[in-house]
């Protein structure tokens, strides 16, 4: 399984996929908002969501995995 994990502190401000979803390489997944930028975090490689690991408003941490895919 592929982990992708949050480069910098920040909120989810949006969930773009769901598990199940089949994705391309470079493919928004979801949207961090830190310091009133929108940040988003895309599919390093094409493949699907396994599991989306957090939740809209959430705050996440430097590092954290933010979502599963295969």
């Amino acid at each position: 399984m592929i982990e992708v994990k949050a480069e910098l502190v920040g909120n989810v401000w949006k969930i773009v996929t769901k598990p199940g979803d089949k994705v391309a390489e470079d493919q928004t997944l979801l949207i961090l908002e830190s310091m009133k930028m929108e940040i988003d975090v895309v599919a390093p490689r094409a493949g699907t969501v396994v599991e989306i690991r957090v939740k809209e408003t959430e705050i996440v941490k430097e590092g954290q995995v933010l979502v599963g895919m295969e």
